[in-house]
């Protein structure tokens, strides 16, 4: 610790969902030591990532694509797959901070990130400041749920609430509801509420796309590549399913057979009783459920100046291309459990060489101010 009261670090890790433990696993395999050498920051008042915020209808068995974390298989019993997957995963990643000593700091807000001294980063958060070398940021998306605007939504007598605060489907019982969006959660939402309300509405802005048959690795890499030119452009990424399209389930057929999933485009504008479309279609509703969908929560990157004018942060693998230093893990084409694993081992690679060089400027100038025991570590580890 400086006089100043700031702690220097060598690596700072923000968020401990699957992209953030995967990045501290990383380092710590480099030879790194918690709270030595890197430090892990999570918002979260308890292990799960942003699984322990999800509905508790959403059952384990309903869980598609879950991987496993570095290191640490995911052993589950016969009966986990009817328990929410709050719980089962939630267990998991505590299991696993636990097994590798990654001594995560929860609550912790971090309030944002700049430039500091001698070419380090300085990452100020509720428990205190960290001058840092590096900065791994895995903050996801679940705090920044996107609410679309429409004209008269301010006037809509019903209630309106956001994939985010999904209570599960008990509480629709016996009303009419309106689900806007046409991913994953959209439909999973819909085919739910659809078995206890009363009346259900399908609206998408663009028509679904069912996928018929497997997901192929061949298809998935594809799928990826799209999102990741995005990034590479320095646009918003979009999510891997907006590519790859909806997955046909057993639940899903029967459900459109059913005619639940028949879909309407978007209305025109919202009135006090429900929507209105420009052909004169009306549907009354006490629900709008927005299943629209999350954006990156990166604002507290925003005093590094790294957004492009397209809106989005460019990045190279992990790496930020406007700061070295920064390396964006679960972003844009590492948005995914597998692809979260990748890249925080991804993101540990280029950081190590980084540290190997010495501190430096933002261009990786060595300021010849030494080593810390994590540098000869990890120069020991990349010569």
């Amino acid at each position: 610790m400086n006089d100043f009261g700031v702690r220097d670090i060598d690596v700072v890790v923000i968020g401990a969902g699957q992209a953030g433990l995967s990045g501290a696993y990383h380092l710590r395999r480099s030879g790194l030591e918690p709270d030595r050498d890197f430090v892990v920051l999570d918002h979260a008042p308890r292990p799960g990532g942003a699984w322990q915020f999800r509905w508790p209808s959403l059952t384990y068995g309903k869980v598609h694509g879950m991987h496993a974390l570095p290191g640490m298989e995911l052993v589950t019993g016969p009966d986990d797959d009817a328990r929410p997957s709050s719980e089962v995963i939630g267990a998991y990643f505590t299991a696993y901070e636990r097994r590798f000593g990654l001594r995560v700091h929860r609550p912790v807000d971090v309030r944002g990130a700049r430039e500091g001294t001698g070419g380090r980063l300085l990452v100020e958060s509720s428990a205190g400041n960290w001058s840092a070398r590096a900065l791994i940021n895995a903050t996801g998306t679940w705090d920044r749920p996107f609410w679309p605007r429409y004209r008269g939504q301010e006037s809509f007598r019903g209630r309106q609430l956001h994939t985010a605060n999904y209570p599960g489907p008990e509480e629709f019982a016996g009303l009419r509801v309106i689900v806007v969006g046409g991913g994953a959660s959209g439909i999973q939402h819909l085919m739910e509420i659809a078995r206890v309300a009363a009346d259900t509405t399908w609206v998408t802005r663009r028509p679904p796309v069912f996928r018929e048959g497997p997901f192929t690795e061949e298809w998935g890499r594809a799928a990826v590549a799209l999102v990741e030119e995005r990034v590479r452009q320095g646009l918003p990424p979009r999510s891997v399913v907006s590519v790859t399209g909806l997955a046909v389930t057993e639940a899903v057929a029967r459900a459109r057979a059913e005619g639940v999933l028949d879909r309407l485009p978007m209305f025109d504008r919202i009135t006090p009783e429900g929507a209105v479309w420009d052909d004169g279609r009306t549907v009354e509703a006490d629900v709008i459920l927005w299943a629209t969908g999350f954006r990156p929560a990166i604002d507290q990157l925003a005093p590094l100046g790294l957004r492009e004018p397209g809106g989005g942060i460019r990045i190279e693998g992990t790496r930020a291309v406007r700061d070295e230093r920064v390396h964006l893990v679960g972003y844009g084409p590492s948005a995914s459990t597998i692809g979260a694993n990748r890249a925080g081992r991804a993101a540990v690679r280029e950081i190590r060489r980084l540290l190997a060089r010495g501190s430096g400027d933002r261009n990786g100038g060595d300021t010849g101010g030494g080593t810390t025991a994590g540098e000869e570590k990890a120069a020991a580890l990349t010569a």
